[in-house]
């Protein structure tokens, strides 16, 4: 018996692999199918079921195209509604691989089709149970992410108390938890940053599992203090049910190596969006006029998805040398498939055609405050509210980029803008958006709040929360 876990830290999510006489299977597997397919040839073994928790709203999974190259099932749990050919599984139903069993558990409540697989060996103890988004690690799933649910967020938050309680809660305590996601995600409010525990430990420590809950109450925990999820979420969840395009299609268009001159005709025809990828670094020094900076040191596809509206929005690549497939990859993973190609030789090549080039001011920490504190610039920082509001510099503006694109009426091209965020990566990136807009002045803050922090000269806001007495 083998089980892997397949993580991928960008999305902060896990797939898996499961093996036994050369029978295998895959949980959620990512968009990509080489490393699925691979890793069976190594152990000599046929894909036999390509396992889907739930229609995934945070990235396009691999289902499909794996199921076609590999001839395997792709199996949903009950309620599910594919509009391709898969196997709808019964609640309590097994499916064998190899000498091991895999039982269907249905546990709605994240989405209505959510389902759980529950592994035993061959002697038939169970040995480890797949959540999917049902049970994080710390965490439950979101009860806010269902597509075209006729149900509240209440009436699934309730379900999911009924699928944790009666489906999950139930196995023995020693029971391996793989979830389908770890720290990072916004699939969940509190995950902690282990992506592996037991039925045990999670009874003991996890907030939502707690023994004396009750059903209004937990509906009130798991609903309290959600904040919108990315807009690209309900967009991936509809690929994932209705089908998408091969992802070797997506490659081949994608890696096309352009010229300058190739690349400015096919922005000029397409209309297609600049997306710069490399390390804030070199990006500051020079950058195409126009371009948007999301790079791929950082978590690049939950920013794309965030960011960039239209999953059909034609994009050109500006790349590292080397890093043109992995960018194109980890597009296609949150739907992005449009793709028209990347700049060959990147911005030397660029500068070598005697090309426009464009950089952005950044400044140190000490700099900044000088300039702060004289206040004839505008201070945005551009952290999460709940960041913002745990501890920011005084007279700063929150500016999140999360929202960049609905408060951009908050904002004028006459100011400067002095941007930070915590350690430089989201302030480049609204830099970036701000100036591809027309905002010419605008300075980033090298190494963000935590180097304006450690200045020791920064006047800091905290919050405090007020009690007051009755």
């Amino acid at each position: 018996m083998k089980v892997e876990q397949l993580y991928t830290g960008c999305l902060a999510e896990a797939a898996y692999y499961i093996e036994s006489d050369g029978e295998a299977a895959i949980i959620d597997p990512l968009r990509e199918t080489k490393p699925y397919i691979d890793r069976a040839t190594a152990d000599g073994a046929k894909i036999k079921y390509v396992l889907e928790t739930h229609f995934h709203a945070d990235f396009v999974s691999g289902h499909i195209d794996l199921a076609k190259k590999t001839g395997a099932t792709i199996v949903f749990g009950p309620t599910a509604k594919p509009n391709f050919e898969a196997h709808v599984a019964q609640d309590g139903e097994v499916l064998k691989i190899g000498k091991l069993s895999l039982v269907v558990l249905h546990t709605p409540g994240h989405t209505m089709e959510s389902s759980s697989f529950l592994l035993r060996d061959e002697n038939g103890k169970d040995v480890a149970v797949f959540t999917g988004d049902t049970l994080f690690i710390g965490d439950v799933g979101r009860p806010d992410l269902a597509v075209k649910s006729d149900l509240s967020r209440e009436d699934l938050a309730g379900l999911l108390f009924d699928s944790l309680r009666n489906k999950i809660m139930t196995l023995p305590d020693d029971v391996i938890v793989y979830p389908g996601h770890g720290a990072g995600s916004a699939c969940g409010k509190k995950m902690a940053k282990e992506t592996e525990s037991t039925i045990g430990l999670q009874k003991q420590f996890n907030y939502a599992l707690r023994a004396d809950m009750t059903r209004e109450e937990f509906v009130t925990e798991v609903t309290t203090g959600l904040v919108d999820p990315p807009q690209y979420f309900p967009k991936n969840a509809v690929m994932n049910r209705m089908g998408y395009e091969s992802f070797d299609k997506v490659m081949s268009q994608g890696a096309q190596a352009l010229s300058p001159r190739e690349f400015v005709t096919v922005a000029e025809s397409t209309g297609a969006l600049i997306l710069d990828t490399r390390p804030k670094e070199a990006f500051v020094k020079g950058f195409i006029p126009g371009a948007i900076f999301i790079g791929l040191d950082g978590q690049f596809a939950s920013w794309v998805g965030t960011l960039i509206t239209d999953l059909q929005q034609p994009i050109l690549l500006v790349c590292e040398a080397g890093k043109e497939e992995e960018a194109v990859t980890r597009l296609a993973r949150v739907g992005y498939d449009n793709c028209q190609g990347y700049l060959a030789g990147g911005l030397e090549a660029w500068s070598a055609d005697k090309r426009e080039v464009d950089t952005l001011e950044v400044i140190s920490a000490d700099e900044f405050l000088a300039r702060h504190n004289k206040g004839n610039e505008v201070t945005l920082d551009v952290r999460r509210k709940s960041e913002y509001d745990t501890e920011h510099l005084v007279g700063a503006n929150n500016f999140p980029l999360d929202f960049i694109n609905r408060n951009m009426a908050e904002v004028n091209r006459d100011t400067t803008y002095l941007v930070h965020c915590a350690g430089g990566y989201r302030s480049a990136i609204a830099a970036s958006i701000l100036k591809s807009r027309g905002f010419e002045n605008v300075v980033d803050v090298d190494g963000g709040f935590s180097a304006i922090k450690a200045t020791g000269k920064a006047p800091l806001t905290q919050y405090v929360e007020q009690i007051t007495e009755l």
